[in-house]
């Protein structure tokens, strides 16, 4: 059985947003446009496409690169309107942005999408965040600190790479996580991060079940998507 939970620390006067992509009141701006529905300019990729240092995506010896490694050659920023926070993606992907009716700068889902218009990720920012809990067995690939996050409430932000299983049946999970994940026998990870006044929430998109086995998840970060999505999360900076 899950059971929810709203997140404590959320100011009393707080204007609610809603996590998720869908629902009552929801507008959409796409990221080409920089207007949202409600007639609000809303920026999109700001800063534009950056070059990075020219890094091959493995070494000689065919290990992967570490986390400081670029996922391409080229990189663009995605930053939320109100410009407190930010993180960088492949220059050839998109971010489409979510809001409500109201101030964009309140409250958001960033959507992302590769070159060929897969959903990737999701990035909400703003000020209201459920989560649910129930008991797991976990398996953790990867988890390290984020380092644009470094400065915000504790426990740090991380990003991490995982697999619950409950029930024998596995759930393959990549987000912020707030500290890193323990392995073993625990309870469900939220994933809900506090920034300041507002809370983070970063998600990769997967399928039901996007792996075969736990060694086919190893693999698939090993290559150039799952490097680029790790390096996205890890880009996550705010000010």
């Amino acid at each position: 059985m899950h059971s929810a939970r709203r997140v404590p620390f959320i100011p009393a006067l707080a204007a609610a947003a809603v996590l998720g992509l869908s629902g009552c009141g929801l507008g959409v701006t796409e990221a080409s446009s920089g207007v949202s529905p409600s007639g609000v300019s809303v920026p999109s990729e700001s800063g534009g496409a950056t070059s990075a240092p020219t890094t091959p995506s493995s070494t000689a010896e065919g290990t992967p690169p570490s986390s400081s490694a670029p996922a391409s050659a080229s990189t663009a920023t995605y930053t939320f309107p109100g410009g407190r926070l930010s993180f960088q993606h492949p220059a050839d992907w998109r971010v489409d942005l979510f809001t409500g009716a109201g101030d964009p700068s309140l409250s958001g889902t960033a959507t992302v999408f590769d070159a060929g218009g897969t959903e990737q990720a999701t990035v909400y920012y703003g000020q209201v965040a459920d989560a649910v809990s129930h008991r797991v067995a976990r398996t953790v690939f990867e988890s390290e600190p984020v380092p644009g996050l470094s400065q915000q409430p504790a426990p740090a932000a991380h990003y991490s790479f995982y697999v619950d299983r409950m029930d024998d049946n596995p759930t393959y999970r990549m987000h912020l996580t707030a500290g890193a994940p323990p392995a073993g026998e625990d309870s469900r990870v939220d994933g809900i991060i506090r920034v300041g006044d507002k809370v983070l929430v970063a998600d990769v998109r997967f399928i039901e079940k996007p792996f075969s086995s736990d060694e086919a998840a190893r693999s698939w970060l090993e290559g150039a998507e799952g490097q680029a999505l790790k390096a996205l999360l890890l880009s996550m900076s705010s000010s």
